[in-house]
């Protein structure tokens, strides 16, 4: 039986390799999910516009998302905000130009590889901005280093679906919030439920299906942790744009799924927005 161990362990190792350079969790050309776009094209289609992406360090972009969360936060001037699962900062210097010097933005990431990248363009981002108001902790997102009540606006783009114990995520995420902080994340979630084989496979995993929970079950997990407003956007276009039916996990996936059926019948893009009462 795969063990949380086994997860972290396998994540870290392929992410690791990312950050390193040396293609992704899926091939050479993919993205976590499968896409065959170069980075700025898979962006833009999941809603990323050019300016936002002219503004950040180049190699922040590794091709890793699956939407855009800072579309739903409407993130504030002088706001604190965290980013579940940073990678290289993508997401983390698009929120710290929005909340300016008066604000500051976390990352949170547990592998060691993506922090150290992470940090190398947060030095590249304050020579062109001029701000340095981001900071990047290696840890795991189910034990988040940071104190309660803490930020304004939590974020996380395909991430909290590699996790392991996700129940225990949102109840960190409600954790770190302050009463009316607010949620917006992009991840994948499952229309219907994975047939046994993909379900238990770690590549799959690793490519963000496999760890992918109902939508129904996400938003339960939410309000168990005591948020508020839940609302789920789905984008079944945006997991069309993460597809590409060359990659070698596609293929895999596509083998085990029943006749006629391929991965958007079964996983969807979902844009979850909530927030902490107060």
């Amino acid at each position: 039986m795969t063990t949380k161990q086994d997860i972290h362990a396998a994540v870290q190792e392929h992410y690791g390799q990312i950050a390193a350079g040396g293609g992704s969790c899926c091939g050479p050309s993919s993205s976590c999910c499968g896409g065959g776009a170069d980075q700025d094209s898979l962006a833009q289609a999941l809603g990323y516009s050019a300016a936002e992406l002219a503004a950040v360090p180049e190699g922040a972009n590794l091709g890793l998302s699956c939407g855009n969360p800072t579309a739903l936060a409407s993130l504030g001037v002088g706001e604190v905000v965290l980013d579940l699962g940073s990678g290289a900062g993508f997401d983390v210097f698009i929120a710290a130009a929005r909340v300016g010097a008066s604000g500051h933005v976390h990352g949170v990431d547990m592998t060691r590889e993506m922090v150290a990248r992470a940090r190398q363009n947060a030095a590249t981002f304050k020579r062109r901005t001029g701000l340095a108001n981001v900071t990047f902790h290696l840890g795991h997102i189910e034990a988040l280093p940071l104190p309660d009540a803490s930020v304004d606006a939590v974020l996380s783009n395909c991430v909290v679906n590699l996790s392991p114990d996700q129940p225990g995520v949102w109840r960190e995420i409600a954790r770190v919030l302050r009463p009316g902080g607010r949620v917006s994340i992009s991840d994948l979630a499952l229309l219907r439920p994975l047939p046994e084989a993909v379900k238990g496979d770690l590549m799959a995993l690793v490519g963000c299906v496999a760890g992918a929970a109902l939508l129904e079950d996400t938003k339960a997990m939410m309000a168990a942790a005591g948020l508020v407003d839940i609302r789920a956007e789905t984008h079944g276009e945006a997991l069309e744009a993460l597809l590409d039916p060359s990659d070698p996990l596609h293929q895999r996936i596509l083998a085990m799924l029943p006749p006629g059926l391929g991965p958007s019948d079964f996983v969807t893009s979902v844009l979850l927005g909530a927030r902490k009462p107060v």
